[in-house]
């Protein structure tokens, strides 16, 4: 991983649209512009890493401070990375910087969302959903990161 850059935000954009399509179309949700124009709105170069693979582009993550720990957003990999452990091992990372720093990460899945398993595994739980939407939390020290099966 490596810090992400102001310039990078089309690139971003384009693999959240590509990444969340198929959730956002199955509940009904998917609008071309939409998609993008919110990663536009709320990307915070400061606290988002580009993810890379064999020194290439593969994805990213923001940790974003907030009042009552961090953020974890904007989470995406490249559909031809997904299921090969990396996104795993980036979320192993992350937690155990926040685990250091005493915080609960809190973040939203779409109901659904594959993802919500590999969140999971790694100790979040659900606080509140909504017919579109899960917002989980993970306390310091909850969950392992490894695979039971």
């Amino acid at each position: 991983m490596r810090p992400a850059q102001p310039a990078e935000v089309e690139a971003i954009a384009e693999l959240r649209a590509a990444v969340m399509r198929p959730d956002l179309e199955r509940l009904g949700r998917f609008d071309e512009h939409r998609v993008r124009q919110r990663l536009r709105n709320s990307f915070s170069p400061q606290y988002t890493s580009v993810i890379l693979a064999h020194g290439i582009f593969a994805g990213c993550v923001t940790l974003r401070p907030a009042e009552d720990g961090r953020w974890l957003e904007h989470f995406y990999l490249a559909p031809g990375i997904q299921g090969r452990g990396v996104g795993s091992a980036v979320l192993g990372a992350l937690l155990e910087r926040t685990d250091d720093d005493g915080v609960p990460v809190r973040l939203n899945v779409l109901q659904g969302s594959a993802a919500r398993r590999l969140y999971e595994r790694h100790g979040f739980t659900v606080e509140a959903a909504d017919p579109i939407d899960v917002r989980m939390v993970r306390r310091p020290g909850a969950g392992t990161g490894r695979d039971s099966g």
